[in-house]
């Protein structure tokens, strides 16, 4: 599949009859098991990739070269249409423009903007947000920096949780008149809030990870809402057990008897195994 598919792909979803939630991957291997298992879309968040990329928290330490080359290193395993967390861009309105063609050319079906002022400010303990006019400038400049019309724009913002609910809305008419494709909120906890962002705006809509009382999936179309974050648990599940492979490892286990490992056809499977030999046998002459 191409990236331009991948990215159609990704537009039908935002066009559709559903809530989706995207899988949560961070690497080449994990993108096959999402795709294996069904996932309609996957998601790059800033921190798996920080976690995945340096082993640090998400405090925008990672560069864009870095992100771009996880992104392609996902891409090129296989056919999920995935979705980067792009940060703020990594500076200016100009640095957004180059983050958009980097994030593109490494193959991503889409790509959020957030609106937080990153890296968090000296001696401010909260989160900030930059002024609207600034995240407009971003906006256009995202747009400025695509090349392919089917890469979708997100404009994403956390104001609900940090300056309340009019001025959230008020960012997101903005980023969607400079041209955004797509608006993504985070902190958003009721139903209130959520039915005056969809009163307010036209674009589908994506939500970060929710309370209980915005689970409704029928409550959730009706307002818009085509994607669901559902957190970065795959990582997190994967380091610990990670961390209990080699503990028991380091404890005395032997490596046949270690629990929890998988059997040989799955590793076999999500490596693309079969494929490999075919592959091999046509262009070495191997016979398996």
């Amino acid at each position: 599949m191409s990236a331009r598919e991948r990215r159609e792909a990704f537009r039908a979803v935002l066009a559709g009859a559903a809530v989706v939630r995207p899988g949560s991957v961070y690497d080449a291997i994990s993108a096959r098991i999402a795709e294996d298992l069904g996932f309609a879309v996957g998601i790059l968040g800033g921190s798996a990739a920080s976690l995945a990329i340096l082993g640090e928290p998400d405090l925008v330490l990672i560069t864009l070269t870095e992100l771009a080359e996880q992104v392609r290193r996902i891409t090129r395993a296989g056919r999920l249409p995935l979705l980067v967390d792009a940060d703020h861009g990594y500076g200016s309105a100009l640095n957004v423009r180059r983050t958009v063609q980097e994030i593109e050319t490494a193959g991503a079906a889409a790509l959020t903007i957030e609106d937080t002022l990153l890296p968090q400010a000296y001696g401010e303990p909260r989160p900030q947000l930059i002024p609207i006019d600034e995240g407009v400038g971003k906006i256009k400049a995202a747009r400025q920096g695509r090349s392919d019309p089917s890469l979708v724009i997100f404009g994403r913002t956390g104001a609900v949780a940090i300056s309340g609910l009019d001025d959230a809305i008020a960012r997101a008419r903005a980023y969607e008149a400079a041209g955004a494709d797509a608006l993504f909120f985070t902190g958003v906890k009721t139903r209130d809030q959520l039915a005056a962002i969809a009163a307010a705006t036209t674009l589908p809509i994506m939500l970060g990870t929710v309370d209980a009382d915005l689970e409704d999936d029928d409550f959730l179309l009706g307002q818009r809402v085509r994607l669901a974050n559902q957190g970065h648990a795959p990582i997190a599940a994967a380091t610990q057990a990670v961390h209990a492979t080699l503990k028991a490892l380091r404890d005395g286990v032997r490596p046949k008897d270690l629990p929890g490992l998988p059997p040989a056809e799955f590793t076999a499977r999500v490596m693309r195994d079969g494929a490999m030999k075919a592959l091999m046998a046509e262009v070495l002459g191997l016979k398996g």
